[in-house]
């Protein structure tokens, strides 16, 4: 299953267990990504093999008939949906709660805000406080930095490895040569802690700042943690202190991307149907995982290394 269709199909489950009424598919088509706008035939194909795909694993999608409703509507009851209680070992909850944490996609979560936001925008009421986003459907931890599985994989193998990384100013891109000790994230951002050959001193790498692929070098098992290190306690702020912080200028189509607009210092009519909007930002590669997930909505205008930013991560998600 693609990536594109997993998101719409997370989505669909996210609108509808989060609405406290029955949604029409005209609804919905309006508030999950990944529906065609456009073409009402294909949408209904679309919508119907999601209902069905939905249904064989599971999840119980209901039709509600209201009399004064031309459409039907759709939801998903939660009780029906949620399991019953699991008793785990503490062994087995140790490592049902790391892989929680590692794999747990904050580029879903992005896009089920984003149909939360739709659907509240349309007058939609939701449900957020009954742990939609927090229990069901935990989405905290922030994988999406391409250089993540590659170095996961090296401190997992105790290899070290080699990539382009980008300073915190942004002009300068250096090779690093690093011994992995381990992947660590904090206030949402994550990083990777080593012994940087190049210094020949312990260092700390945000992986948003690692420019293309990440190359493993050596044989596996060569690397070895120093006893006692605290990887944890060696990723602090002062990175994020010492970047200043920057306006993007940002073109979106009119009457969309209500999340950009929310956080716009200055929001200004543009050419050819297009608002502007000034947002600041420090982290070009975060700024682009927010935007993209707006699709052809949104374009990040400047400046520059914001712009290359999203075309590296559409680039990517081609691949």
């Amino acid at each position: 299953m693609s990536r594109r269709k997993t998101e719409r199909l997370l989505n669909l489950v996210i609108c509808l267990l989060s609405t406290r009424r029955p949604l029409s598919a005209e609804h919905i088509r309006q508030a999950v990504p990944g529906y065609d706008a456009e073409n009402d035939e294909a949408f209904q194909r679309m919508f119907e093999r999601d209902k069905n795909e939905l249904r064989e694993i599971g999840i119980p999608i209901e039709v509600h008939k209201d009399p004064w409703e031309e459409d039907p509507g759709y939801r998903i009851v939660r009780q029906a949906y949620e399991l019953p209680e699991i008793t785990l070992e503490p062994d087995e909850a140790a490592v049902v709660g790391l892989a929680a944490q590692v794999w747990q996609r904050a580029s879903l979560a992005e896009a089920a805000s984003g149909a939360l936001l739709k659907l509240r925008a349309g007058g939609v009421e939701t449900d957020e406080a009954g742990g939609m986003l927090g229990g069901a459907l935990e989405l905290r931890v922030d994988t999406r930095d391409p250089s993540f599985p590659a170095l996961w994989e090296a401190v997992r193998d105790r290899r070290a490895v080699r990539f382009a990384y980008r300073g915190a100013t942004g002009q300068s891109v250096l090779t690093r040569t690093v011994e992995p000790w381990g992947v660590v994230s904090r206030r949402g951002r994550w990083y990777v802690v080593g012994h940087d050959r190049d210094r020949d001193a312990p260092r700390v790498f945000r992986l948003s700042r690692i420019s293309g692929a990440v190359t493993t070098i050596g044989r596996p098992g060569a690397v070895v943690v120093p006893e006692g290190v605290d990887i944890t306690s060696m990723v602090g702020y002062s990175d994020d202190l010492n970047v200043s912080e920057r306006i993007a200028l940002i073109r979106v189509r009119e009457g969309t991307c209500q999340g950009l607009r929310q956080v716009a210092k200055a929001v200004r009519p543009g050419p050819g149907g297009w608002d502007e909007l000034d947002i600041d930002f420090t982290d070009p590669a975060r700024l682009a995982g927010w935007v993209v997930g707006f699709a052809a909505d949104a374009e990040v205008i400047g400046p520059p290394d914001a712009r290359d930013a999203v075309i590296c991560r559409l680039k990517g998600a081609l691949l």
